[in-house]
């Protein structure tokens, strides 16, 4: 690309065009697309990536974000020569404000990194999710990352009281700058949050901090059927501080136990499991736990459990809920991230069911998900001699089935992971066509040459 010439403002260490760096960082943790990046930039700081916008407009080049490239939706992925812009030397934490308790990171910082960060300071960073170790705090805010503490801290949108942009235009927009408080008119911050860099790529991100959590009791639960899942959910909501409320199903287990190296924690097995952790602020807090606990069992509802007695025992239960992608790795899953509201979780969930068994029934499928704020994850596994070709043709189809269901429920066909590549063409089982017609003009707004992400979303 003789183009890339033009970039003087970039050393030789921050282009690439080697086959083993197009293919690194041309694509997110998808499986399924054919990879077709022309370039890779590594920008260190704002100015560049503007820059870089501008000499992209310019050429009329494509641009492709890469953060963690842990996403499952093909949204950081490059099918046409595009030209990706990785943000991973631009990871410095920095600015800190211990008044405000806001932090001000790089596009690139790794989750994990702030997590520990925040401790050092004794503070807290919530958004947490198994993938903490190598995603990016700029694609958390593209895709407005979850998690497993949503229940009580909500999403990244929750946490960002400021962002620093660059636009499709190549302007840089300083937007909210941390304040609490600010009324003047349209927040453009939230319209960049979950955008997946179709509007403009985020440099820097000000993340507001909280206070560290009390201690916290971890609970491993074997139930019978989905109908005592909200039962449990509703008495722990009621008589406790719920963080997270996590459920998989036997045949996830299954698989955590054979390929993952850790032993069931219970003597008797469930169709699902629960991992539950709760605040323990006051002393009637751990008695209020245990009688929970002890009316789930006289119900019905738990079939057998275990309070983690350690933190390396609660370590060990959330490791089999957060094992569960990386132990069907070797399947090859299509997987699915769906929600809809946390009380329609058991008939949706019976449906589904009902249509894939009907539709597949010597496929397995494996449940698993953040059921207490209502998001489902559904990874099929690919059957023993379908070629990877075949299985994704197929499990288009599944797709059409599922988000029916989805539409019906008046749930969303992507609750944390975006909408991107994969689930572009089912946009419009979860929004209008208004709704859809107005993003496009936002879009254009942004972007007017359509060179952030194209072909994503939309």
């Amino acid at each position: 690309m003789t183009s890339l010439n033009e970039l003087s403002f970039l050393s030789a260490d921050q282009i690439k065009t080697d086959s083993d760096s197009l293919k690194t960082y041309g694509k997110d943790w998808t499986s399924y697309f054919d990879i077709k990046a022309s370039a890779i930039l590594f920008p260190k700081k704002t100015e560049e990536v503007a820059l870089i916008v501008q000499w992209a407009r310019k050429n009329k080049i494509s641009l492709i974000p890469s953060g963690g490239r842990t996403g499952l939706s093909g949204a950081a992925c490059a099918l046409n020569g595009e030209v990706v812009v990785s943000f991973e030397k631009m990871n410095q934490i920095k600015n800190f404000n211990s008044i405000e308790q806001t932090v001000v990171c790089e596009a690139g910082v790794i989750t994990e990194a702030l997590q520990n960060w925040a401790v050092e300071q004794q503070l807290y960073y919530p958004v947490d999710f198994a993938a903490r170790g190598s995603s990016q705090i700029g694609g958390n805010v593209a895709t407005n990352a979850g998690g497993i503490k949503v229940i009580r801290y909500g999403m990244t949108r929750n946490w960002i009281a400021g962002l620093k942009v660059v636009t499709g235009a190549g302007e840089i927009l300083d937007l909210n700058n941390a304040l609490i408080k600010n009324a003047t008119g349209y927040d453009l911050r939230h319209l960049m949050i979950g955008s997946e860099g179709t509007l403009g790529f985020v440099t820097e991100v000000t993340i507001q901090l909280t206070n560290p959590p009390p201690p916290l009791q971890v609970l491993f639960l074997a139930v019978p059927d989905l109908d005592s899942i909200m039962n449990i959910f509703a008495e722990f909501k009621k008589h406790t501080r719920i963080l997270a409320f996590e459920m998989l199903s036997e045949l996830a287990m299954k698989y955590v136990a054979q390929n993952g190296g850790l032993n069931r924690p219970l003597e008797n097995a469930g169709q699902y499991y629960l991992v539950i952790e709760t605040e323990k602020v006051f002393p009637e807090d751990e008695e209020n736990i245990l009688k929970v606990f002890e009316t789930g069992l006289e119900k019905g509802w738990i079939i057998d459990g275990t309070m983690a007695q350690s933190e390396q025992q609660a370590k060990t239960f959330w490791r089999i809920r957060e094992d569960i992608t990386e132990c069907l790795s070797r399947y090859t899953p299509y997987k699915n991230d769906i929600s809809v509201t946390t009380s329609q979780v058991p008939a949706f969930m019976n449906d589904l069911d009902q249509v894939l068994k009907t539709a597949y029934p010597k496929w397995e499928v494996v449940w698993f998900g953040h059921v207490g704020d209502g998001n489902l994850h559904i990874s099929i596994l690919r059957p023993e001699g379908m070629t990877k070709e075949e299985f994704v043709k197929e499990c288009r189809k599944v797709d059409e089935l599922l988000f029916t269901v989805v539409r019906k429920y008046k749930g969303s066909i992507s609750a944390e992971h975006g909408v991107g590549l994969t689930k572009k063409p089912f946009l419009s089982f979860t929004r209008s066509a208004s709704e859809i017609e107005i993003m496009k003009g936002i879009k254009k707004v942004f972007d007017p040459d359509n060179i952030m992400n194209p072909g994503k979303v939309f």
